[in-house]
């Protein structure tokens, strides 16, 4: 499906116009969206602006690195929208086109940031503030919005990971925690890159409608920073989980080892003892005593009984 807004000379909005006769002249600005574009729709990227070959290929072939390239009348970039779904990150692209007096939007998947800058614009009063990168600022700064909700929720499951309130086992927890591993290194490959594509956009020399609105954009790259630095914390927190984790079960296991060394070394000598006295031979002089098994039975106490004691003060059980 493709939308179309288009604000004349007046400040007046057009949008029930079809873009097979789109006259660029006739407006101040424009904005067309391509709404999940079916093939015979993509080809007016080619045929109606002329768009480069190379920027529609990035189009259709999804998931680009988010980027910017620059062509004679237009600049081509590359973003990411990011949502959960069922503990899993999902990515889409968006991808503008933009040029002096229009803007372009390319998605393969609905955008909910594109639908409220929309129906923002055809709502909104005042015109005059909206030109083709001020469109591009606000769905990039919901694009960057719409990232902090996911971590949050991150962040609230390495709490619920961490205090273990549920008294959970050990394999389910640890099986939780490199799930949201994953799901932060998911996030780390779309936000590094939107931060990167950002400073260069600062930096750029070729956008003045970036320039005019530098304080603007400058907000959203603090935003990327910051997400960037959330992550990078939530990252060494789930090692450092992890290795608490694997410092516990580490200890618990040796406490069991202790505890069956222990037994084991007190039963050794008196399996010595039940060893030697349940021998067949016919000549062992114990044998005929009428005290010799209470003797041996104490014997075996007392030795079981000193070793316990000396483990104890040697503070093997504490």
């Amino acid at each position: 499906m493709i939308g179309f807004i288009g604000i004349t000379n007046d400040n007046h909005i057009e949008t029930h116009i079809s873009i097979k006769n789109l006259n660029f002249s006739s407006y101040k600005w424009f904005w067309v969206d391509f709404n999940q574009p079916t093939k015979e729709e993509e080809q007016h990227l080619a045929d109606t602006f002329q768009f480069h070959p190379l920027a529609i290929e990035d189009c259709v072939h999804r998931l680009q690195r988010p980027k910017l390239d620059y062509y004679d009348n237009h600049s081509f970039f590359v973003t990411h929208i990011v949502r959960e779904e069922e503990n899993e990150i999902l990515k889409d692209e968006l991808n503008y086109f933009i040029g002096d007096n229009f803007i372009v939007t390319f998605h393969l998947t609905q955008s909910d940031e594109v639908d409220e800058v929309w129906n923002r614009m055809l709502f909104q009063e005042d015109k005059e503030q909206w030109d083709s990168f001020y469109v591009f600022h606000q769905i990039l700064d919901k694009t960057v919005d719409n990232y902090f909700p996911i971590l949050h929720k991150i962040e609230d499951n390495l709490d619920k990971i961490e205090g273990n309130i549920n008294r959970k086992s050990m394999n389910l927890l640890m099986n939780e925690l490199f799930a949201t591993r994953n799901m932060l290194l998911k996030l780390i490959h779309t936000i590094n890159p939107m931060r990167d594509l950002l400073y260069r956009m600062l930096n750029s020399h070729h956008l003045n409608g970036i320039t005019d609105r530098k304080e603007y954009f400058s907000d959203i790259y603090d935003h990327l920073l910051k997400l960037s630095d959330m992550i990078m914390s939530d990252r060494e927190l789930t090692a450092d989980i992890r290795d608490n984790y694997l410092s516990l079960n580490s200890h618990q296991t040796n406490n069991v080892m202790k505890v069956l060394t222990i037994i084991t070394s007190i039963f050794a000598p008196l399996t010595f003892i039940a060893g030697i006295y349940g021998m067949n031979f016919e000549y062992m002089p114990e044998l005929t005593w009428r005290y010799g098994y209470f003797l041996t039975i104490g014997l075996m106490a007392v030795t079981g009984i000193s070793m316990f004691i000396w483990f104890k003060k040697k503070g093997w059980f504490g």
